[in-house]
């Protein structure tokens, strides 16, 4: 079988990464000794139990073992496990599916793909491991803490088409927010900010510079202490309407990020960040027809 008649199968819901080994002045013995100096930030053990496990194949589809020997110019596939991860409690449900688009109701706490201590408990592959279709990918994302409306694209064929869409901002979304209530702001209003990367890294902060994004506020309902706001982004900056709530003085109720990074336990699902991607609609540009969908999700006061 030639290597390029192999296609490593999706296991679990996870596919298979390809790594090329690259020749290496290093005195490199073993795949397993590659794969340790190519991926320091992994443990050697986990490569190990890789192994052990049957999860490294060479690129004719044979399985590697621990003491295999590295051979330059070539190319292994690996599957990424994790020995331990926390358990989301939560269940997304799908909505609405067609040829080409998954429309998903995302709930808090669920990282959109995998990455650093998720793999199985990602929205991406749960997806994968419901539907069985390998090529599955997200179209737009939502933050971990963010629950609501996402698009997956189910066909490469039509997800460039859908991320377009996107990039030309013909897609309306709606977001629902609860934050403190205040009567010195008028609302409606809408709020344009110059936001850059922020310290620490992940997060965002505003600038003095010409504005490079836009959101439109709007009250829906209020008690004494809090506040159900409409948010409609005209752009689409990472943690944009947090940041813009935050800069009214309004700051999300139970964010961890704004106004001050509050680091919980990753098993803490106590208090999710009240921020829902209600609604979205567009022209399909594959159907030339409207869409719109909803989250069965409700921000309560």
């Amino acid at each position: 079988m030639s290597s390029a008649e192999f296609t490593p199968p999706m296991l679990h819901g996870v596919s298979a990464s390809k790594v090329f080994l690259k020749p290496s002045a290093a005195s490199i013995c073993s795949i397993y000794d590659y794969l340790c100096v190519q991926f320091p930030h992994i443990d050697a053990a986990e490569w190990q139990q890789r192994f052990r496990d049957g999860l490294i194949y060479d690129a004719n589809g044979t399985k590697l073992l621990s003491d295999s020997l590295f051979q330059a110019n070539s190319h292994v596939f690996y599957y990424r496990f994790l020995k331990h991860e926390i358990h989301v409690p939560f269940e997304h449900e799908i909505l609405f599916e067609n040829d080409d688009l998954i429309v998903v109701d995302k709930p808090h706490f669920l990282t959109m793909s995998p990455t650093g201590q998720y793999v199985q408990e990602t929205l991406l592959v749960r997806l994968k491991n419901q539907t069985g279709i390998e090529q599955l990918t997200p179209i737009h994302r939502l933050d971990r803490e963010t629950a609501g409306v996402v698009l997956v694209s189910k066909r490469p064929e039509t997800r460039g088409i859908y991320q377009q869409m996107f990039a030309e901002r013909k897609v309306q979304k709606t977001y629902h927010a609860i934050a403190p209530y205040t009567s010195d702001i008028q609302f409606p209003l809408t709020l344009r900010l110059h936001m850059d990367k922020g310290e620490p890294f992940y997060t965002m902060q505003v600038k003095e510079a010409e504005a490079n994004t836009e959101t439109e506020i709007h009250l829906l309902a209020h008690n004494d202490q809090w506040a159900k706001y409409l948010l409609k982004p005209h752009t689409g900056k990472q943690h944009q309407l947090r940041v813009h709530l935050n800069h009214l003085g309004l700051p999300i109720q139970n964010d961890a990020f704004y106004p001050c990074v509050a680091h919980k336990a990753d098993n803490d699902f106590s208090s999710p960040l009240q921020l829902l991607a209600k609604q979205i609609e567009f022209i399909d540009p594959v159907l030339l027809k409207p869409m719109n969908f909803s989250s069965k999700q409700e921000l309560n006061l």
